[in-house]
């Protein structure tokens, strides 16, 4: 199976690319696989924190260039301007899916992050990267624009407009180094999956709500027109998490010096 879902630990699922033999490429049926269990994952209260990332040396190379397969809603005899709007579509929901997930999703680096794997690692919330992790903006380099699945709306966000746009421009590899010095990713570290999971574990002991709400309003807050804005979205935030269940039993966990137990009630 292309897409390995594990229950690696209480609340966190680790999802990888396994597509070695061509550096975790993905065409549009693998794709698809990975909607569906990043779906399922977002639907079970369980699940917590997600880790993504890619068997061997790739994190993933992208667009599967040898052959990418049909998109969903491309079949039949539809007009080539129809089939790639539908195949576009079908590699940028993928981009919003994640983002918008329930779950915190943390990516792990392993290897090179090209095209569509760039985008994929940037469309989580947390990413940590090996030392041979690379990211490239790869489209650029093929004839096509940098601007793609999100790159032109993650990346500034992330390091800026003057390196995003460089980087976009130029289509050249950043290293792991340079990736953590500029603020690309979270840490370097040797074992990329099992820092990834550790992270996880560290922010999967919070309530579901409280990660969901705090995912929820630092991306809509990234966009706030105003610090008004900000401020009445997480008052609103802040209200309905104090009336929970699982607020109350963490100021009773710190009160009793145990750890919290949470049901999400």
């Amino acid at each position: 199976m292309p897409i390995l879902v594990d229950r690696a630990a209480p609340h966190v699922a680790l999802v990888t690319l396994d597509r070695p033999e061509r550096q975790n490429a993905l065409d549009h049926a693998h794709l698809a696989e990975l909607h569906a269990q990043l779906a399922s994952l977002d639907a079970d209260p369980d699940v917590r924190v997600v880790v993504l990332t890619g068997a061997g040396r790739a994190f993933s190379a992208g667009l599967d260039l040898r052959d990418p397969g049909t998109p969903p809603g491309g079949e039949g005899d539809i007009g080539q301007v129809q089939f790639f709007v539908a195949f576009q579509r079908h590699f940028a929901t993928l981009i919003k899916r994640v983002r918008s997930m329930r779950p915190v999703v943390i990516a792990a680096v392993n290897g090179h992050a090209s095209g569509a794997g760039m985008a994929l690692a940037l469309s989580a919330d947390l990413c940590v990267a090996g030392p041979a992790a690379t990211f490239t903006v790869a489209n650029i380099r093929v004839g096509l624009s940098g601007c793609d699945l999100g790159i032109s709306y993650h990346l500034p966000r992330a390091i800026g407009t003057t390196r995003a746009a460089e980087l976009m421009l130029t289509g050249r590899p950043v290293s792991a180094g340079e990736a953590a010095r500029i603020g690309l990713v979270l840490r370097i570290t040797d074992d990329v999956v099992a820092d990834a999971l550790a992270l996880a574990d560290e922010v999967g002991h919070h309530s579901p709500l409280g990660l969901s709400l705090t995912k929820e309003t630092l991306w809509a807050n990234v966009d706030a027109g105003s610090l008004d804005a900000a401020l009445a979205l997480e008052d609103r935030t802040q209200v309905l998490a104090s009336m929970t269940g699982d607020h109350r039993e963490a100021i009773d966990a710190f009160r009793e010096k145990r750890p919290p137990v949470f049901r999400n009630q």
